[in-house]
């Protein structure tokens, strides 16, 4: 059965077993405004809980995303090469980011499920 994450930094995984989907979330989009371009990290590459992983341009300003856990990128959602507005059609559905493999399910404990995401941002 899988379970759904958040960051303080706005971002979402849905883990299932050692598989996890990762995105930005509905209220990341909407503060980013209209998404232009998504440079995705390459497959295969390690990343470590914090640090950076794709950077999402709008109209109003280039932002950061980063791993929410450490793991090695299995996939990416190469769609938003071609149609980066994703992202803002569906932020937490078929705008997901990239799919990895986590190396270390301690760090999940770190994150917050919904209820303690809604409280953060109010």
């Amino acid at each position: 059965m899988s379970k759904t994450y958040y960051t303080e930094e706005h971002e979402w995984l849905t883990v299932d077993g050692d598989e996890a989907t990762v995105g930005i979330t509905n209220h990341a989009q909407d503060q980013l405004g209209d998404i232009v371009f998504v440079e995705l990290p390459d497959v295969d590459d390690e990343v470590e809980q914090g640090g950076d992983t794709v950077v999402i341009e709008s109209v109003k300003a280039a932002s950061d995303v980063y791993a929410p856990v450490s793991g090695t990128i299995t996939e990416v959602n190469s769609a938003l090469d071609e149609e980066p507005a994703m992202v803002n059609a569906g932020a937490e559905t078929d705008g997901w980011l990239y799919k990895m493999k986590i190396s270390n399910a301690e760090e999940l404990s770190e994150l917050m499920d919904l209820d303690a995401y809604k409280e953060l941002i109010g």
